[in-house]
């Protein structure tokens, strides 16, 4: 095993960079690469990063030639032998070959294009534009490099000892969170950590104590480069990118108001079983499932990713049931903001009502709040697509605090939607 804090100490980037491997990322976001690839390989985006997290001026914490440099190194990466053989011939979710042979070509020979730094009121403004399978993969190297930098420049302030100390509170921190979890019957939760994790080898860390502290209630992780380096199951659907995106090029409302559902029917066309979960929010949760087509209720699942997520599944268990689907046969995956206590109140509320399954994230990987005072814990840093093919991107969410667009596009996009009042969430991660 690892010393981390040893390694801390003796940090050199050039042995120990912060992304290792364009697999490195999350698994749905290379599902969804194969989909655009196939459907809108053409498509110009614009990708931006955006902290939420106002009071964290990353641009005054964060060196800018440190920052080039990791940039710099993940633009240098390429898949190895040993990772195209693994995403060609492994087994997804039952499938076999879930990568075609001309995406896996084109992957192969893939380098990230260009980005753009500039520095703005105490925060950095990151920007990646070209087409959009190929901008859309520097969305969580981007990511976590800016939260590992982060880390990495109040870590260099502590010696030997207090690293040791740090990493071991951590350590016991997230074994009670287990010791916790492993006493509901019945658990499935998965690593959904990668984005905001506190780093590389931490996140490598604490996948294993998952393994070894919960067994079989432990069922993979998002993380591509980990699922192949401990042989475990890798997780992942969709994400709000795509609706996003697809509802840009929209020519009109009406095309506007089919736009999600198009996403979810080229992702039919290629996927079926437990990668057929809806992603119902980017634009009303309510919405969506009201003017859902059919054949949507017929997928397996939903993920509930933003507002409370307990109306969220009441409201997935009422669609089902009106469109004469079992709910208990349903999947819902919760997926915003979990920690332990969250977790075994829901679990609690809707076990043996669906089939309940848990994306646990930031506060899986990036737990050191108040280990260090504040200055280790978690934010709320998004990368997100800002543009397609000149026009703005609008998310709404079910939570109006995660809301993003120009405001005249914002308030289209609400009544084209029918969206009213909504209830606001803190938005910690």
């Amino acid at each position: 095993m690892v010393d981390i804090a040893s390694r801390v100490h003796n940090h050199n980037w050039k042995i120990d960079p912060i992304v290792r491997s364009l697999i490195d990322t999350d698994f749905y976001k290379l599902l969804m690469c194969q989909s655009i690839f196939r459907n809108k390989p053409e498509t110009q985006v614009a990708f931006s990063l955006i902290n939420r997290s106002a009071s964290v001026r990353l641009a005054e914490i964060i060196d800018e030639g440190e920052l080039r440099e990791q940039l710099d190194h993940v633009r240098s990466l390429s898949l190895s032998r040993g990772e195209s053989t693994w995403l060609r011939g492994n087994t997804f979710y039952g499938k076999r070959q879930m990568f075609r042979p001309d995406f896996m070509e084109w992957f192969e020979g893939l380098r990230l294009p260009a980005y753009h730094l500039e520095k703005r009121d105490g925060q950095f403004e990151l920007t990646f534009e070209g087409r959009w399978p190929e901008v859309m993969l520097w969305e969580i190297p981007a990511l976590t490099v800016l939260m590992e930098l982060r880390a990495r420049a109040v870590l260099k302030s502590m010696g030997k000892f207090e690293l040791q100390i740090l990493y071991a509170r951590a350590m016991s921190r997230l074994w009670e969170k287990i010791e916790r979890l492993r006493r509901i019957d019945g658990l499935k939760i998965a690593d959904f950590g990668t984005r905001r994790r506190h780093g590389f080898l931490w996140q490598d860390w604490c996948v294993q104590a998952m393994q070894e502290g919960l067994g079989e209630a432990f069922t993979g992780t998002s993380n591509c480069k980990i699922a192949m380096k401990r042989d475990i199951e890798a997780i992942g659907t969709n994400a709000h990118e795509l609706p996003m995106v697809y509802a840009a090029l929209a020519d009109s409302d009406a095309e506007l108001a089919q736009a999600p559902y198009k996403v979810l029917a080229d992702w039919h066309e290629e996927h079926d079983g437990n990668l057929r979960v809806i992603l119902p929010d980017t634009y009303g949760t309510e919405g969506f499932l009201k003017n859902a087509p059919d054949w949507l209720s017929t997928w397996t699942g939903i993920r509930i990713d933003s507002g409370d997520p307990a109306q969220g599944a009441e409201t997935a268990i009422r669609w089902w049931r009106a469109r004469g689907e079992d709910p208990t046969k349903k999947l819902v995956i919760f997926s915003d903001g979990l920690d332990v206590d969250k977790i075994e109140e829901l679990h609690a509320q809707f076990a043996g009502r669906v089939k309940v399954s848990f994306g646990w994230g930031t506060m899986l990987t990036n737990d050191f709040r108040g280990l260090a005072g504040d200055r280790l814990a978690p934010f709320s840093l998004v990368c997100k697509a800002v543009s397609a093919n000149g026009r703005p991107t609008v998310k709404l969410s079910d939570n109006p605090n995660k809301a993003m667009g120009p405001a005249a596009e914002v308030a289209r996009y609400k009544r084209v939607f029918g969206v009213g009042e909504q209830r606001a969430e803190a938005v910690v991660v």
